[in-house]
């Protein structure tokens, strides 16, 4: 019990300092962030231009998967292409500017910026495609009230009052990350970890991707629990496809992506998750 509280207590600490500073410092510079040019940049003519500018605009929106959802529809609303909105569905939830630099302090920046690139990729791969295919037919007509945008220039209080809010709704996800993250430290046996979740078990990759789907485990949970699992000889392909398919897509978003698409956008979605995630964690497992 003493060795877990320790752990916890560790874990827990490290990434408080991290979290508050890393979101204080996003927070205050995004009064910098022209978020009205942006949107007609995303209207522009070159689609590749187009998806890298949403891939952008996603990594300096720190949303989860279902605060991205009222960016979608107030995107949608303003006639931005259905392939660059898509871009900007899938990249958003995982592409957290503060969750991917404690990513990188704590399992490393190599991992970081190829998670990174490789999430971007295909983001914009899935996204076409999905347009190709036609699926921009099942996107219903509905109308919501899109995000709040400030045009203030770094200003403490507003980077302080954008802190506590995202302290309020990220946080408690963080320390559950860090208690499960201690109590696999103290209570699971790291031979059992490496033996049945070791880096010969190729099958647990689409199992992890498919797992993570159900589960509501937000990315900033993800990263002290993958830290412990990883140090304790867990393959880094099933973690990392378990990773990007919870931050990617979980029950509460296929439920709100319901009122605004039609089930065959919404199985498409959730089957571009579960494909993303898992030639995701085989390009890990074979690195």
């Amino acid at each position: 019990m003493l060795e877990f509280i320790k752990s916890f207590l560790g874990i827990a600490v490290e990434l408080t300092i991290l979290f508050i500073a890393i979101s204080f410092a996003v927070s205050l510079l995004q009064g910098y962030i022209p978020y009205e040019k942006i949107e007609k940049k995303l209207t522009g003519s070159n689609k590749f231009i187009a998806s890298l500018i949403a891939i952008a605009f996603a990594f300096i929106t720190p949303f989860c998967s279902c605060s991205t959802i009222p960016v979608v529809v107030n995107m949608l609303k303003n006639k931005i292409p259905f392939s660059i909105v898509m871009v900007f569905l899938f990249a958003s939830p995982v592409l957290d500017p503060t969750i991917l630099t404690i990513m990188g302090v704590v399992m490393g920046w190599k991992v970081t910026v190829l998670y990174t690139i490789i999430t971007s990729i295909f983001s914009i791969i899935i996204a076409f495609t999905l347009d190709k295919l036609g699926f921009e037919r099942h996107v219903k007509n509905v109308m919501m009230t899109g995000y709040e945008q400030t045009n203030q220039k770094f200003k403490w209080r507003y980077a302080i009052n954008e802190t506590i809010g995202l302290m309020k709704s990220v946080y408690p996800y963080l320390l559950i990350g860090a208690l499960i993250g201690a109590a696999i430290h103290g209570l699971v046996p790291t031979h059992f970890i490496a033996e049945w979740f070791g880096r010969d078990n190729w099958w647990l990759i689409p199992i992890a991707a498919i797992i993570g789907i159900p589960l509501y485990i937000r990315l900033s949970s993800m990263i002290p629990i993958s830290q412990i699992l990883i140090a304790k000889g867990m393959a880094l392909g099933p973690v990392m496809a378990l990773m990007i398919s919870s931050a990617g897509a979980s029950l509460p978003e296929v439920i709100l992506l319901k009122s605004i698409f039609r089930k065959q956008l919404v199985i498409a979605f959730i089957l571009s998750i579960v494909g993303m995630s898992t030639v995701s964690g085989f390009i890990f497992y074979l690195i």
